[in-house]
């Protein structure tokens, strides 16, 4: 600092001092303290205790600890976040230093303090501080009156009025446009009559199609659209849907015939209507299907209703039965589909992975793969060369898992339940599904109110100052207040009772962490539990706490010997910095 102030700014001269000493002799000019004490200043970042006898400072018993109002304030700001993280960004370092200076106190006997507020008193509460933060209440929507709701209502039957006649035009010129396709073809149709059967692909090559077939087919395919588009009654098209679909021999002709009696034009339309043929009969099979299994969901009904009549108490006891038993091996399947059936010892089930779990389809397709790679891997790969090789690829590569893809019959079964009891009993609610994500219903989040912009101070007003008395509880091992006053006096090289009590007489209080309420008590309660019973203690506090270290080096610098207390800059460059190291800072004389 010296070599900085000396060579950089130039200033002429200098002196040091301590800001716990100004302040005590400040004080003691304006008989506040007496000439023998102790000086205790908890600042912003330190703590000094310095002894004075006679009016002089003993550095030699002097001690300091490094915590301050600066480590309180760090603290505070901890807590306030951990309680509070959603207002994290409102605790700013300068508004938590403002809430500690107004808020924090120091607790005589902190435990007892603890206690209260665990407890929940009535003194608890009323120590409690509260801190609104800013909060506007969202705006209130008031219902809509009847002329507003009579408003609405004309504006959506005019946009559905609209909507309809789009829909009505679009309908039109769709209709149009299969009418104009249908009389194309039968224009078609009635030229191919006049045609020899063997120049009709010739006459039709400029048309798309391939034979006569083909025409009349895409004309009953138009015709069923139409009938569709026109809204025609189902029996109709029904019928004509079966018109679709004539004999396989008439709509798939070279199918019976031969590769090598067909040209490569033919063989081509053989595949297709090998493909067409394969794609109707498996539409036709689910048609099918799905029919019988209508007629047996009709018929299921049928005999419930006639039960459900004959007794409805009986009948309803029985389809919750059945549909408690079903919704048990339904969950129990999916649980196992999702987790596997093994145990982890514990005897807790779906404890294992589905990996561990492997069904036939699944153990086919391993030993398929793993006989694939026995016996391709000793030679040259030539897997893909031979028909069977494509024929065990696709076994391979085939995911159809019978036991965890295909619909489950129980599933069915439950959902038939399901509705039967939503029909016949009120109070029915179904299960929802746990194991899909997507059927739990995501959490309701309530709107924010004027309480969850309140801050509340309890434990932290007396928790975070007590860190003076406690350092250790935010990892600085070191002594509180009480504790460096004791050490301050055991390390003065003059001893005796009597000497101490003059010391403890006037326990001098300064810096900017004195101002806590209630310091002065904890400080002469600590004291007092090292001292002999019976020594005098009494506790002073400066009459400014903050400016009285300013305003006693105010007073020393204008002192007359001032000038002799500091060393020039011609020293400095004389001596080096030797004679700062040398420097011995004495007080004046009152």
């Amino acid at each position: 600092m010296a070599e900085l102030l000396f060579e950089t700014y130039g200033v002429p001269s200098i002196a040091y001092g301590v800001d716990a000493a100004f302040s005590y002799k400040y004080n003691q000019q304006h008989g506040v303290c007496d000439k023998d004490g102790l000086a205790i200043c908890p600042g912003f970042t330190t703590t000094h205790v310095i002894p004075f006898i006679d009016g002089e400072p003993m550095y030699q018993g002097s001690c300091r600890t490094n915590i301050g109002g600066y480590h309180i304030t760090d603290y505070m700001k901890q807590l306030l976040s951990l309680k509070y993280p959603h207002h994290m960004a409102r605790f700013s370092w300068e508004k938590v230093e403002d809430l500690k200076m107004e808020h924090c106190y120091i607790a005589p006997d902190y435990v007892s303090e603890a206690r209260l507020f665990q407890k929940g008193t009535k003194e608890a509460e009323d120590k409690t501080r509260l801190w609104q933060l800013p909060w506007v209440p969202p705006p209130t929507e008031e219902p809509p009156s009847e002329e507003e709701i009579a408003r609405k209502a004309a504006i959506k039957e005019k946009q559905g009025q609209r909507l309809r006649e789009m829909a009505e035009a679009k309908r039109s010129s769709r209709i149009n446009e299969l009418e104009n396709e249908s009389h194309g073809l039968e224009f078609l149709l009635q030229q191919l009559e006049q045609v020899e059967e063997h120049d009709i692909p010739s006459f039709l090559s400029a048309t798309g199609y391939v034979s006569k077939q083909e025409v009349e087919s895409a004309l009953l395919k138009v015709r069923q659209s139409l009938l569709k588009a026109k809204g025609e009654p189902k029996a109709e098209q029904a019928e004509l849907e079966e018109k679709t679909d004539p004999a396989g021999g008439e709509r798939f002709p070279l199918l019976n015939i031969p590769d090598n009696m067909l040209t490569p034009e033919q063989v081509k339309e053989k595949k297709r209507q090998l493909f067409l043929k394969t794609t109707s009969e498996g539409r036709q099979r689910a048609k099918q299907k799905r029919y019988e299994e209508e007629l047996e969901r009709e018929r299921r009904n049928q005999q419930d209703e006639q039960k459900r009549l004959e007794n409805p108490e009986l009948y309803l006891e029985q389809l919750h039965a059945k549909y408690k038993d079903l919704s048990e091996k339904v969950e129990q399947r999916k649980r196992l589909k999702t987790n596997g059936g093994h145990t982890n010892g514990n005897s807790f089930s779906g404890s294992v992975g589905r990996g561990e779990r492997l069904n036939a389809a699944q153990r086919e397709r391993m030993r398929l793969l793993t006989t694939a790679a026995f016996d391709r891997g000793k030679g040259e790969d030539t897997f893909g060369a031979r028909d069977e090789d494509w024929q065990l690829y696709k076994l391979m590569s085939k995911d159809n898992d019978d036991d965890d893809e295909a619909p489950d019959e129980h599933e069915a079964e439950l959902a038939r339940l399901t509705s039967r009891l939503q029909e016949v009993d009120p109070t029915f609610v179904p299960k929802t599904d746990t194991t899909n994500p997507q059927s739990v219903e995501a959490p309701r989040f309530r709107p924010l109110t004027q309480e969850d912009f309140q801050i509340f101070f309890g434990v932290e007003r007396f928790r975070c100052p007590e860190i003076l008395f406690n350092p250790n509880w935010i990892g600085i091992d070191q002594a509180g207040l009480d504790e460096m006053a004791g050490v301050s006096i055991r390390r003065l090289p003059t001893k005796g009772q009597e000497l101490e009590e003059r010391l403890t007489s006037s326990v001098f209080l300064t810096g900017g962490s004195s101002l806590f309420p209630g310091m002065s008590e904890r400080l002469e309660a600590g004291i007092r539990m090292i001292r002999p019973c019976g020594s005098p203690i009494r506790i002073v506090k400066a009459l400014d706490p903050i400016l009285d270290a300013w305003r006693g080096a105010s007073a020393y610098a204008a002192a007359a010997h001032f000038p002799t207390q500091t060393f020039t800059k011609e020293d400095y460059y004389e001596k080096g910095e030797d004679c700062v190291r040398r420097y011995q800072f004495r007080y004046y004389t009152l």
